[in-house]
């Protein structure tokens, strides 16, 4: 499995440890605004169990996320293949971060650190990111990674129930126009 460093953080496989912040960071109605539920202590478990297995399968995939300072858990960052029954395919950037995460420019560090290993590592000619339309902050990361919206491809969650968190935007970024990496 591979683990990802940048100057202030690791992208490293799931621990027992990181349970209890991760469940907490999901049960928190603030960090899941834009999900249409926060989750139990046990559907959080089971999604780690299930990046985990997914990182040990292929070797990347939604990381656990700490500063490697203090090696402080502050939630997830990765690349995932789009989800089945979407109307676009593709691999996906993602992240989410606990709010003591937040404002200190840890989503955009991780991800690009994300996005230079899907581009390095696994040549993608394109890496995409999906958020809610309401979830403006998301979209300024998408911003700074440098992708761009791509209305084409906006949609209705319809596994959503009919509200604001029904509509997403997509974004995109080809190869041919990433940031180099750094380093």
């Amino acid at each position: 499995m591979s683990e990802l460093r940048t100057e202030r953080l690791l992208l490293r496989g799931w621990r027992d440890c990181d349970l209890g912040p991760w469940a907490a960071m999901n049960a928190d109605p603030e960090v899941r605004e834009y999900f249409p539920d926060v989750l139990t202590h046990e559907r959080s478990k089971e999604s780690a169990a299930r990046f985990q297995a997914d990182l040990d399968r292929r070797g990347w995939g939604w990381w656990a996320l700490e500063v490697a300072a203090t090696g402080e858990f502050i939630g997830f960052t990765g690349l995932d293949p789009v989800d089945e029954g979407m109307p676009f395919t593709g691999v996906e950037a993602g992240w989410r971060l606990a709010r003591t995460a937040w404002g200190h420019g840890y989503a955009t560090e991780a991800a690009q650190a994300a996005l230079d290993f899907g581009f390095d590592s696994l040549a993608l000619p394109e890496i995409l990111a999906v958020t809610t339309a309401t979830n403006l902050r998301s979209q300024a990361v998408m911003r700074r990674l440098g992708m761009t919206h791509d209305p084409a491809g906006d949609h209705d969650d319809l596994s959503v129930p009919a509200g604001p968190l029904r509509r997403n935007v997509v974004y995109r970024i080809p190869a041919g126009r990433r940031r180099p990496a750094k380093g």
